[in-house]
């Protein structure tokens, strides 16, 4: 039966060694909760660190922990406090976090870190292998295993493999500041389903494959090799019942039930009818904008002086990283901001701030959420915030306000909350008073619909949801009629290759016998190239044809001293193994002259573009270019030709990153099914990699072995991954 294996930096346990004894617990958050009908279904298992090193651990212990673990249906990944120094505290917090949330101010660059981050995916990696059959799906967790998706589908390519990321995706121009950009892209790119909090996400990850990479990506696939890989926003929810009933419990204990926090939150309420408490709860991370939140309100007071000794901010900062520069800098910040407020404002019966640098208890919080009439959440950055929608839950008498930052996503679903920004003190503290005296029924009105949204859409749905689309992507290469050129295909092909007479292998040269480079010559054929064409060309009883769009006069520059079968210039000139070059068409090329102005100006108006001049043809080539103004370009220029060429016996062909005219009496499938003529074929292979080679495989026989190279639409019967897989491929045709 297959399994879902979830992948994350932790486990979902609570694992501690107190007096040389092991003592393992159930984690409460949020992910623990979300993933845990999907991690109790059929046989699944979770993956993760045990949050112990191996110096903590001793063969006894170290045998204790996987018992338990294995128990839960987990397993653990063994890491070294180095490890942990170098790739969580290091990699994952000094150059991930800062960079993924905007401060490129803290963040660093440090090589052997990247090293120790790779090396611990690697391990993460090992133990996902160790526990993983063909068939099986693997969700994988946050920018701590960003790499992890492709470590596992470049050993098992036959698994579904899902990643989520719970932090920001940054904008294109942030992330292409990131040394290791492209392994960072293939990692994550190793996933079938990627999925983020926002659509914004989405988005910047997009364009950075797009701009990064220059991988083709339609709506929100990406053509990845041989796969499609799908792209999707899925918003976080919470456990909305588990706050709403605990709210509403708390709503009904008895004076003596009560905590002391409680009775204190009481006292201030009981002090007069306009008395409001205004909540503030995070971590203590610079991306909250713990700072700015202190400054604003201060500047509130001011502003508003009329709501001095009525409103009192509570300030909840749970301890985070304390032993990072940064966060010992920010705590200092913070409790001189406080002080100088407290100092500045507070009477004998009154302090503005009350500041609480501690976590505090579950039944803590709920008394927090449900004293206070308004929710001041203000980050800078975050990727969701879980707090704001944990206010909503909680209200369950349809009262309060949420004030909410934009720069957090859950802003983008929660529109009937006050959505500011973090750095605009005066709308902050015009929003504060807006909130502050907002009539009960708008309260009501707004609270309702978040409420109805949230309990809707929670951390269960999400899982759920994202599930789903995860299995979906099973299907996207149903889409595709071609099917993979597998083991299986692969000996029933040369199989039929040795038992025939006669053998054809028509092949593509650009993007099928070599990658593409920025500049068309840099692609000339290397040694080994050479050498494989050389087996082919001298295997008995077969014609080998290289059919390329490229000019007579490259290939006579490259192939001068062997005896290959060339057709160039998309089926113009053909010249045999020991013969002469021979023009199949005859052509006129006075239309270049009205043509090449227009090209000009759009490699005037689009940087990174040039043209290349052939014999017969015209290309306009883009794969330099920006690739959203490309997109934009090449919609321009197909419709400026289109009108141009309707009457002159002229195509435009659209290749790889490359807009092509010709002639319309010219093409691929003509030269080829001229050279079918030549001798009585038992055996034809064709392989090419764009859209002028469709009609190659269009035109040859239905018995054809045709194979596209990548993942795309085509009449081809079969396809392969890449240039790579291209010349595994052919050499099989050269043993005996």
């Amino acid at each position: 039966m297959n399994k879902t294996i979830i992948v994350s930096n932790r486990l979902p346990l609570q694992v501690k060694i107190e007096n040389n004894t092991l003592n393992i617990k159930p984690s409460v958050g949020g992910l623990a909760t979300g993933l845990k009908s999907v991690h109790e279904e059929g046989n699944g298992i979770w993956i993760g660190w045990s949050g112990l090193t191996e110096e903590e651990l001793n063969k006894d212990l170290s045998n204790q922990v996987n018992k338990e673990v294995t128990k839960a249906k987990c397993a653990t990944v063994p890491l070294t406090q180095d490890d942990v120094d170098n790739f969580y505290f290091g990699f994952s917090n000094k150059t991930l976090w800062p960079l993924f949330h905007y401060f490129m101010e803290y963040t660093e660059f440090d090589n052997d870190q990247w090293e120790a981050y790779k090396t611990v995916n690697q391990k993460f990696a090992d133990v996902v292998l160790d526990n993983i059959e063909d068939g099986d799906t693997v969700w994988v967790h946050d920018y701590q295993l960003l790499l992890l998706p492709k470590l596992i589908k470049d050993k098992k390519p036959n698994t579904t493999i899902g990643f989520f990321l719970h932090i920001p995706y940054p904008s294109y121009e942030i992330f292409r500041t990131f040394p290791w950009r492209e392994e960072l892209l293939h990692g994550m790119l190793g996933a079938d389903l990627l999925g983020f909090h926002t659509y914004d996400y989405e988005r910047h990850f997009l364009s950075s494959v797009k701009r990064i990479l220059r991988l083709d990506v339609q709506f929100n696939e990406i053509s990845y090799l041989d796969r499609v890989v799908k792209v999707d926003s899925f918003p976080m929810g919470i456990d909305y019942n588990k706050f709403h009933n605990a709210a509403l419990s708390h709503l009904n204990q008895s004076n003596t039930e009560k905590s002391e926090l409680q009775k204190r939150l009481d006292d201030h309420i009981q002090t007069g009818p306009d008395t409001k408490l205004i909540l503030s709860i995070d971590r203590m991370d610079y991306t909250k904008g713990i700072p700015n939140r202190i400054r604003a309100f201060e500047y509130f007071l001011n502003k508003y002086p009329q709501f001095k000794e009525k409103v009192r901010l509570v300030m909840l900062a749970v301890p985070s990283r304390s032993d990072v520069p940064q966060y010992q800098k920010l705590k200092r910040e913070t409790d001189e901001l406080v002080g100088r407020v407290n100092g500045e404002f507070s009477t004998v019966s009154w302090t503005p701030i009350w500041y609480f640098y501690r976590s505090m208890p579950f039944d803590n919080l709920i008394d927090l959420y449900t004293s206070s009439q308004i929710a001041l959440i203000t980050p800078v950055r975050d990727g969701m915030n879980l707090v704001a929608k944990e206010y909503v839950a909680t209200r369950v008498n349809q009262d309060g306000v949420l004030i909410l930052s934009e720069m957090a996503g859950a802003s983008k679903e929660m529109n009937e909350a006050l959505l500011i920004n973090p750095n605009n003190f005066e709308q902050l503290a015009d929003t504060l008073k807006l909130a502050i005296e907002m009539p009960a029924e708008e309260q009501s009105k707004r609270i309702k619909i978040l409420q109805k949204r949230l309990q809707r859409y929670s951390v269960e749905k999400w899982a759920e949801e994202f599930m789903k689309s995860l299995n979906d992507t099973k299907k996207i290469g149903k889409t595709i009629v071609a099917k993979k050129m597998d083991k299986d295909h692969q000996a029933t092909m040369i199989s039929d290759f040795k038992q025939a007479k006669r053998k054809l292998l028509f092949l593509d040269y650009d993007g099928t016998l070599v990658g593409f480079k920025d500049n068309p010559q840099d692609a000339k054929p290397d040694d080994k190239l050479i050498q494989l064409l050389d087996q082919l060309n001298q295997t008995e009883n077969t014609d080998v044809v290289i059919v390329s769009g490229r000019d007579r006069e490259t290939f006579e520059d490259w192939f001068a001293d062997k005896s290959y079968n060339l057709i160039t210039d998309h089926g113009v000139w053909l010249k045999g193994k020991n013969d002469d070059w021979q023009m199949l068409e005859i052509l006129k090329t006075n239309w270049m002259d009205n043509i090449q102005p227009i090209l000009q100006t759009f490699v005037d108006r689009t940087p990174g573009t040039f043209i290349e001049q052939k014999k017969y043809s015209l290309a306009w080539h883009y794969r330099k270019a920006d690739p959203e103004l490309a997109q934009i370009r090449t919609i321009e220029l197909n419709t400026v030709l289109t009108h141009l060429i309707s009457n002159n016996d002229l195509s435009v062909l659209k290749g790889n990153k490359v807009i092509e005219i010709k002639s319309s009496s010219v093409n691929k499938g003509r030269a080829t099914s001229r050279w079918l003529t030549k001798a009585n074929y038992d055996f034809i292979f064709a392989i090419g990699d764009d859209w002028t080679d469709e009609f190659m495989f269009e035109d040859l026989p239905e018995n054809t072995y045709s194979v596209k190279v990548g993942f795309k639409k085509t009449k081809a019967k079969y396809y392969v991954k890449d240039t790579d897989k291209v010349r595994d491929l052919l050499a099989n045709f050269t043993q005996q």
